[in-house]
């Protein structure tokens, strides 16, 4: 088994068909400049660790206590950045703007007093009769206080009830919610004031006020006390305004010095926090001086890495230098893909579907030109393709604005794919110029039509009486055919057939992909016992079926091909009659009749058993061999073949086969079914168009009516953009998304991968942890 190694040197080329070669490296660091290594190796960004120290827990761990205060720090960070929201203050980076935030969004903080009534009552409760006895006058007391508003007539009815009437009270609505001291929650109260008689009526309105939660407040009667009690309470708050006052502008003084700090602190205890968590994934040695590390790097970063280790040394005057090694190993490395920012969005919607395995070959490469084409193909309308090329042009040229903001959802998968909509409004307007549609519209752009009326009964509903006076149109389809009745007919089977054309292409390129990958990662069987007899079996059928639409559009024969491959399988000795295409085709046909048919024992039978013979052979008295060290045995040996010292199963090779040939058969002839979705989708948008154009806009213009007009002209645009615009082309996303999946690179993809995640700073700034 060869190791996975190789020398360092200079970055080479970009390479998106096969993941950077990777190599599994060792490096033993003095205790003194762990840290620093650390940080300059985050900061290459170009080395995953693993963790070796899988076995304990995060407290075991040689700087947990380090781990701890960082998050402590973290905490505190958050904090700030909370008070600093509240007070709208916005962390800064770069120079300090404070008289630009000082003057704007000042807190003014007002406390409307509330006073219960200046009535004065300057006569008594109670007219005294003349009748009456001085000697007995009773003296009233009183109590004041606030009862939930809800509550305010039950709490005077019981009132009432228990003191058998003898009460006065009095209530007035408070417009403004009120805090309640007990729950610290707003609610609407009322004021009210009970006048009693007695320490027994006392005692009874006293629990009736804590049953109904109402709140007392003591207040004095006479009028000298009360205006003297305002007096303090006014002054009270005045100076409770003032020093909240004062203190909120030494808050947001303090804030703002913290702002222009806040994104230093911020990062400096994110990069402090990934460096001690990557420290506890390294080992200590027997002597307890110096870290190990394992980790995955591209080979041509061994001399970055090198180079980092040398500086990390020098910087931290470390007495001992650290080792960098290459190691031997067995194990499957990581996936690595060196993009840019047009190759990135392509290479994530391969990966959203599984991640190439390592070495596999990437469908990314073709995907840059076959996802927006096949988008086109449904979506072709040279007018539409034009506002997705305006609206993305928006997005580049503001790239480097939005790519320093935080944007919505639904905005931020915009902006992250605005190359894959660039190459898809490009391939649209291209496919629009082939079907001659400017929002459903046919223009004779590259010359005039090849077609004139003869004579009166020529009209727009039919094509009787046209003739060819001129060359046939140069590009795309002819002017003429938009608006006729002939119309549907030649565009559905341009369409349909096209889409056979496509799909039949596509999965060929699927079959010559696994090819490729068959070459690298398995052995010659699979090449000659797979690869072959699918290729036979796709083209005697489905490849035979694209030659004969081809003959048909060259030589202008009618043909009937639905006949042509029905028969070829119910009757392939009947004459072929008129639908004969070429001379000798019964012949061609009986030949790729029976060598479809072979194709599939051929794909069935021959290989478990070849590998029950390999396996045998290999295990005879040679348990103990050494393995060759070569690309190949790695890559069969990592795939997880069934080679080695495993026991080798026939049963479960030979079912595992038979599924594989099953899944191949019926999915070729239900994946070119499934590339029809191309023709469809592309008349179901022609269609939409058309029936905006017709029965919004020109339906509008007919009725002679400015105001009609401009409504229909609102109309059209809102249901172009929202349904043509956005809906549509969503909708040719996901088929088109769906076919690379499933009927593309289910042919060779296995994309059971693990992606390179190398410890680096770079999104340690996005993160909340």
């Amino acid at each position: 088994m060869a190791e996975i190694g190789g020398g360092g040197g200079c970055c080479p080329p970009m390479d998106l068909m096969r993941s950077e070669p990777m190599q599994l490296v060792q490096v033993i660091v003095p205790m003194e400049s762990a840290h620093l290594t650390v940080s300059y190796l985050g900061d290459l960004g170009l080395l995953q660790f693993k963790d070796l120290n899988s076995d304990k827990s995060p407290f075991q761990r040689t700087y947990a206590a380090q781990i701890k205060r960082c998050g402590e720090m973290a905490r505190k960070i958050r904090f700030f950045k909370d008070q600093m929201s509240k007070a709208g203050v916005s962390p800064k980076a770069g120079e300090f703007f404070a008289s630009a935030h000082r003057s704007a969004t000042a807190q003014q903080s007002e406390i409307e007093s509330q006073q219960v009534g200046e009535d004065v009552l300057e006569t008594p409760l109670l007219q005294e009769e003349k009748s009456v006895d001085p000697t007995k006058q009773v003296k009233l007391g009183f109590l004041t206080g606030l009862v939930p508003r809800e509550k305010s007539m039950v709490f005077e009815r019981i009132l009432f009830r228990a003191t058998r009437g003898n009460i006065f009270i009095r209530q007035s609505v408070i417009e403004e919610s009120v805090v309640d001291p007990n729950s610290g929650e707003k609610a609407e109260k009322n004021v009210f004031v009970v006048f009693y008689s007695g320490e027994r009526a006392k005692s009874k309105i006293l629990k009736i006020c804590e049953a109904f939660g109402a709140n007392r407040y003591p207040f004095s009667e006479e009028l000298g006390r009360q205006a003297q009690m305002m007096t303090e309470v006014s002054g009270q708050l005045a100076e409770l305004k003032t020093t909240i006052s004062a203190g909120l502008d030494h808050r947001k003084i303090l804030l703002e010095t913290i702002g222009d700090k806040f994104e230093q602190w911020n990062l400096k205890v994110r990069k402090e926090k990934a460096i001690y968590h990557t420290l506890n994934m390294l080992s200590l040695d027997v002597t307890k001086k110096c870290l190990v590390g394992e980790g995955w790097s591209p080979v041509f970063a061994a001399t970055e890495i090198q180079e980092a280790l040398q500086r990390a040394a020098v910087d931290s005057n470390s007495q001992v230098g650290s080792i960098f090694q290459v190691l031997r190993t067995k194990e499957m490395p990581p996936t690595f893909f060196r993009t840019n920012k047009f190759t990135t969005a392509f290479q994530e919607i391969v990966d959203a579907y599984g991640v190439a395995k390592y070495q596999e070959a990437n469908p990314t490469v073709f995907t840059i030109v076959t996802f927006p084409f096949l988008f086109a193909v449904m979506f072709g309308d040279w007018g539409h393709g034009i506002c997705l090329l305006l609206a993305t042009m928006c997005l580049i040229w503001n790239e480097k604005k939005f790519s320093s903001q935080k944007l919505g959802d639904i905005m931020e998968m915009a902006f992250g794919g605005r190359y894959v909509i660039l190459m898809m409004s490009l391939f649209s307007i291209y496919t629009g110029l082939i079907y001659n549609e400017f929002f459903s519209l046919p223009f004779p752009l590259f010359a005039p039509s090849a077609y004139e009326c003869r004579d009166a009964s020529c009209s727009e509903a039919t094509t009787i009486g046209l003739i060819k006076t001129r060359d046939t149109y140069p590009f795309g389809v002819d002017p003429v055919w938009h608006g006729t009745r002939s119309e549907l007919p030649f565009l559905n089977s341009l369409k349909m057939k096209m889409s056979i054309l496509l799909g039949v292409a596509q999965m060929n390129l699927g079959i010559i992909m696994s090819f490729f990958n068959a070459k690298f990662f398995k052995s010659a069987v699979n090449i000659w016992f797979q690869f072959v007899p699918q290729m036979i079996f796709l083209n005697c059928l489905f490849g035979y079926l694209s030659v004969l639409i081809i003959i048909k559009w060259c030589t202008g024969s009618q043909a009937d091909l639905y006949h042509v491959m029905i028969y070829m399988f119910l009757s392939p000795m009947e004459d072929l009659g008129e639908n004969q295409l070429f001379p000798n085709q019964k012949t061609v046909q009986l030949t790729f009749l029976f060598l479809a048919l072979v194709s599939v024992p051929w794909m069935l039978l021959p290989k478990p058993f070849i590998l029950k013979k390999q396996h045998e052979a290999r295990h005879q008295g040679q348990s103990y061999a050494q393995l060759d060290e070569t690309d190949e045995s790695l890559q069969v040996e990592t795939n997880g073949g069934s080679h080695g010292h495993e026991e080798f199963e026939f049963s479960e090779i030979f079912v595992h086969q038979l599924i594989h040939t099953i899944e191949f058969v019926l999915g070729a002839v239900s994946n070119t079914a499934s590339y029809l979705r191309l023709w469809a989708l592309s008349l179901a948008h022609s269609e939409l168009s058309s029936v905006f154009y017709e029965k919004v806009l020109v339906m509008a213009w007919g009725f002679n009516n400015i105001f009609i007009l401009i409504v229909g002209i609102l109309v059209f645009i809102f249901a172009t953009v929202g349904v043509l615009l956005v809906m549509e082309t969503l909708s040719a996303f996901l088929h088109a998304l769906r076919l690379h999946w499933v009927e593309y690179q289910n042919k060779f993809y296995e994309g059971d991968g693990y992606k390179f995640a190398p410890f680096t700073f770079t999104l340690d700034g996005n993160e909340d942890e």
